[in-house]
């Protein structure tokens, strides 16, 4: 099983480990961040982050049995008119436990905090479509394709391509106990 917890500053050193490339950094982290990823950006993303009014909630994935850090997730974009917001920077870091089933907890706990705590009716995200794994993954935790989204990364001298994918409050109450 796993436990979100706060990312803090603690936590950076093994996040710019886990970043190991400009295509790692653009799959977790989108544009707004260049390779290498530095403290200064990490610092800039957890400014307003984690607090009752922020738009930004920032997790580290932590393995409850081990106590280590697995993984990083965050929910941002956090709309509370609206009732909406994003998952993004998913990553299952530690490279020993890929496979096993830990990106479908970890979005299984951010939903949770999502609809649950936040009380959100709808929840987006982006993926590469090259991600198959994690495609299959947001599906089955309930996430549903709504377009591709054409040219929206580049790497290098190649554009990628995005799934843009949500989830509903109703669709979730359905698919959470799955």
């Amino acid at each position: 099983m796993i436990e979100l917890e706060y990312f803090e500053r603690a936590d950076f050193l093994q996040l710019i480990n886990w970043i190991d490339s400009p295509k790692s950094l653009l799959q977790w982290g989108g544009p707004a961040f260049g390779f290498p990823l530095t403290t200064d950006q990490l610092e800039k993303y957890i400014e307003n982050a984690n607090n009752d009014h922020s738009d930004t909630l920032v997790y580290k994935v932590m393995d409850s049995e081990s106590g280590d850090v697995i993984g990083h997730i965050s929910l941002g974009k956090i709309d509370r008119k609206n009732k909406s917001a994003r998952v993004g920077k998913v990553l299952v870091g530690d490279k020993n436990v890929r496979g096993k089933g830990i990106g479908q907890l970890m979005i299984k706990e951010i939903l949770k905090i999502a609809f649950e705590e936040l009380k959100l009716h709808r929840v987006g995200l982006g993926v590469f479509d090259f991600n198959v794994s994690a495609i299959a993954c947001y599906e089955k935790a309930g996430f549903i394709k709504e377009g591709l989204l054409r040219d929206t990364g580049k790497n290098g001298e190649e554009y990628w391509n995005q799934w843009e994918m949500s989830i509903l409050e109703n669709e979730w109450v359905k698919t959470r106990n799955i």
